[in-house]
């Protein structure tokens, strides 16, 4: 059985990518399938490094379910490009900012999170709109989508 790295990325790694995070988490669990893959999220930038979930996005996962645990939010690093065969990203800023901070994806890891929801647009950032809702129904149909691959 392989084990796939996946890595989630957004602007601070508070709200949309440790949602994807732990939204995969769980739909990974529920399949029976958890072992097959290693699931992470990391940010483009150090505004929020070190700080946990923001508080309405723990609040949308306490809602539908969906279990996680306390984190600190950080920065991806070269490392994790080199790691992670997977690197999802929320928006078409986070593929630009990923690309300044890593170089060109030259092995095809980095993709856009709604891609696999066959809608290439970002997913809407939830501290700015305040959105939670549509922000967990956008990543949870991604996460469905991505999923989709493995099978």
């Amino acid at each position: 059985m392989q084990n796939h790295h996946i890595l989630f990325i957004c602007h601070g790694n508070i709200c949309r990518s440790p949602m994807a995070e732990f939204i995969f988490k769980d739909m990974v669990e529920k399949a029976g399938r958890a072992g097959e893959f290693e699931i992470a999220s990391a940010a483009t930038s150090t505004e929020e490094i070190g700080n946990d979930i923001y508080p309405p996005a723990k609040r949308i996962l306490t809602q539908k379910g969906v279990k996680f645990n306390s984190r600190q939010a950080r920065q991806i690093t070269r490392k994790d490009y080199d790691y992670y065969d997977f690197i999802i990203a929320m928006d078409d800023n986070n593929i630009r900012n990923l690309k300044r901070l890593l170089g060109e994806d030259t092995e095809n890891k980095i993709s856009l999170m709604m891609d696999y929801a066959g809608k290439h647009r970002d997913v809407a950032d939830p501290w700015y709109t305040g959105d939670f809702e549509t922000t967990f129904n956008d990543i949870t149909e991604g996460c469905r989508g991505f999923l989709k691959l493995f099978s």
